[in-house]
């Protein structure tokens, strides 16, 4: 549920500003709505930040020693306890003589504003020197093919007036050159011909230029640089034991540029007198907690306002979940989705139905079998390490064993012809899922609103008729449900009926896709459903106040609108399609590579025949299997996410996800 929020006004001393914030922050309650407001310590603070993650991202690349770990480890609690404080700026031994190296006292030393200089110094030099090394590699691969010669000794000759004049020309250009034009050639290749031209230029061909130093001077400053470079290599990597420093201080700037950005939104009132000017704070607290807030302004003598947000208000977003729903919520923050305040909290009924969908589009029992235990194994590992078991693994391993579950009831192990499988496993197929016989009849109380059609399908064509009446019937669950909701948050306002007229189109509509796609006969009230939802947008589409058959009268006016939702409906129903049509093209990509490990002939007699064949097909498997069960996994994003997005919440929950999290002014200590 999304939790109710109270809009609030702070009122301090203006004196007593920076006070008033500290004490707030340590509340950690109020979610500061900002209006953009900036400071010389904002910016300053975000400098600070800048450079600090400019040196934090030097040392990302190397790999902290089981030593550094240790006693990493060992200062874990004491840097717990320093994370947060604000303002604090003491010295630090950067790395220099008088600290040991990954000692204790290292890991735990505040930062010194110099190891930041420091790091990013080294950092400019060894960029300014990778330049000057660049320059001179690409000056000796340009001169390597000329040898060793001291270009001083070029200079001196024409000096004396005997000019010479190098040229790197194609062979066959060697034979274009004017006869009265002496040169040398000095070297040839395939590719190229070296030569000096003795005193005269040779028209319209370019001059080699001279290099400023030889080659073997070159080389000498080449291995100089690489030897400077490695050894700021060194010192680079020697900063790698700061690593916690860094970060611990990145807490502490983050919580640095929250408190300037909440002391620039302080908002000063004109025409006070300087003595008893005040600052008026506004934002934004769950209603809960109002009750702490305002105990908090009581003892800071402090005025305090709240009222319920109004409709131009834009509060954050404040989600609780049960244990169990809660478990989504990592999807939601990987596709950056957040419900706007006066939106739904879809959290339990998403959960439900995306477990659904991940099981018929991944589809295969051994596919969930072997994803399970992978979530398994990464939960375990994950809590052995932190202590909790990732909600990401919780809802990996419920997706799998609903996977499980469905491809157990459709006997589909890893694409095997369910004859193959053992009895056990054969015992456990649902009969619309036996692919033996015509499909069976409907429940006796079913058999008046569902018809079989004339035609009924028989053996495997029956388990897919079964399972795209299962989609379609998913889709108006789903559709409907939301439709409900839609009816009840607008309850009591006339327009609820408009949804209502949409529910009852979409039940019409189911039946005439069933009609269409599974041949089963359209029953005459789904007709009149059609009809009567259509009547009822009309008729309530415009009901928002005013006169009601003036209102009806723009509902008319909108007949083209209504109709396209009407379309729309329709499309949104067959879109569940999909879980078919994946889940069956899954299934197939798997049975091909089956059929391509496993020869007609089969393997043959134990022998080297039988091992290369045998290595061969478990080669094939694995990689065919894996392949599929990626390609099917991504599916799953994009047709699973989808349904439930744009299907369920865009188009019939009318979300827009506009929303933005609840986000206290309170102090973060980092997790260890």
């Amino acid at each position: 549920m999304i939790l109710p929020m109270k809009k609030v006004y702070l009122v301090m001393q203006e004196k007593h500003r920076e006070d008033a914030l500290v004490k707030l922050r340590e509340v950690g309650v109020m979610h500061i709505e900002s209006e953009g407001a900036t400071s010389d310590g904002v910016v300053k603070a975000h400098e600070h930040k800048v450079r600090l993650d400019n040196a934090i991202s030097l040392i990302q690349p190397y790999k902290v020693s089981k030593k550094q770990a240790e006693a990493q480890e060992r200062g874990a609690e004491d840097r717990k306890q320093a994370a947060g404080r604000r303002g604090r700026r003491a010295t630090d031994l950067v790395g220099s003589e008088e600290t040991e190296p990954y000692s204790l006292d290292a890991i735990n030393a505040p930062v010194r504003p110099d190891l930041i200089d420091l790091m990013l110094g080294i950092d400019k030099e060894r960029k300014a020197l990778g330049e000057q090394l660049a320059l001179l590699i690409r000056e000796r691969d340009r001169i390597a093919s000329w040898g060793e010669f001291n270009p001083d000794t070029v200079k001196e000759l024409a000096a004396l007036g005997y000019p010479m004049h190098l040229y790197e020309l194609s062979p066959g250009a060697l034979t274009v050159i004017p006869q009265d034009i002496n040169y040398i050639k000095l070297s040839q290749d395939k590719v190229l011909a070296r030569i000096a031209a003795l005193e005269k230029t040779i028209p319209g061909m370019p001059v080699f230029h001279l290099p400023e130093k030889s080659l073997s001077c070159i080389e000498a400053e080449i291995a100089e640089l690489t030897t400077k470079l490695e050894a700021l290599e060194t010192r680079m990597q020697n900063f790698v034991d700061r690593r916690p420093i860094l970060e611990r201080e990145m807490l502490e700037v983050q919580s640095e540029i929250e408190f300037e950005n909440a002391l620039a939104e302080l908002k000063g009132m004109d025409g006070v007198p300087s003595e008893f000017a005040c600052s008026c704070l506004k934002g934004y607290i769950l209603a809960d907690d109002l009750g702490k807030l305002k105990r908090t302004a009581a003892d800071n003598g402090w005025a305090l306002t709240a009222y319920d947000p109004g409709p131009d208000d834009a509060p954050p977003t404040k989600i609780k979940s049960g244990a169990l729903a809660r478990i989504i919520h990592p999807l939601f923050s990987f596709l950056g989705t957040v419900p706007g305040y006066r939106e739904f909290d879809i959290s339990p009924s998403y959960l439900v139905f995306f477990c659904i969908f991940f099981a018929m589009i991944l589809g295969d029992a051994g596919y969930g079998l072997l994803m399970f235990a992978l979530a398994a194994i990464i939960g375990i590992s994950a809590k052995k390490k932190s202590g909790t078991f990732p909600d990401v693994a919780k809802l990996l391993m419920l997706l799998t064993f609903t996977t499980v579950v469905w491809g157990t009831v459709n006997g589909a192990w890893f694409a095997i012809p369910r004859e193959h499988l053992p009895p056990v496993l054969i015992s456990l197929i649902l009969p619309p899922f036996n692919p033996s016989g015509p499909v069976m009849e409907f429940p006796l109380f079913l058999q008046n609103v569902f018809k079989l059609p004339a035609e009924v399908p028989v053996d495997e064509l029956k388990s897919r008729w079964y399972i795209q009446f299962l989609c379609f019937s998913l889709a108006v669950t789903q559709l409907v449900y939301a439709r409900g909701k839609r009816i009840i948050n607008l309850l009591p306002s006339l327009t609820a009926f408009a949804q209502l007229g949409t529910l009852l189109m979409l039940l019409g509509l189911y039946f005439l896709v069933l009609n269409m796609l599974l041949g089963i006969e359209l029953p005459p009230f789904a007709l009149w459903l059609i009809i009567a939802g259509v009547a009822f947008n009309l008729i309530f589409t415009e009901q928002k106040g005013g006169n009601f058959f003036v209102n009806i009268g723009k509902g008319f006016g909108s007949f083209i609108q209504i109709f396209l939702k009407a379309v729309g409906c329709f499309a949104d129903i067959i879109s569940y399609l999909r879980l078919f049509a994946v889940g069956f093209a899954g299934a197939m990509v798997a049975q091909i590579f089956n059929g391509m490990a496993m020869p007609a002939d089969g393997l043959g007699s134990f022998g080297l025949a039988f091992l290369l064949k045998l290595i061969t097909a478990v080669l094939i498997l694995v990689t065919g299997h894996g392949l599929n069960l990626l390609l099917t996994a991504l599916s799953v994003i994009v047709h699973g996410v989808r349904l439930n997005l744009l299907e369920y919440a865009g188009n019939h929950l009318e979300m827009e996800w506009s929303g933005y999290l609840y986000n206290p002014f309170a102090l973060k200590q980092k997790k260890e």
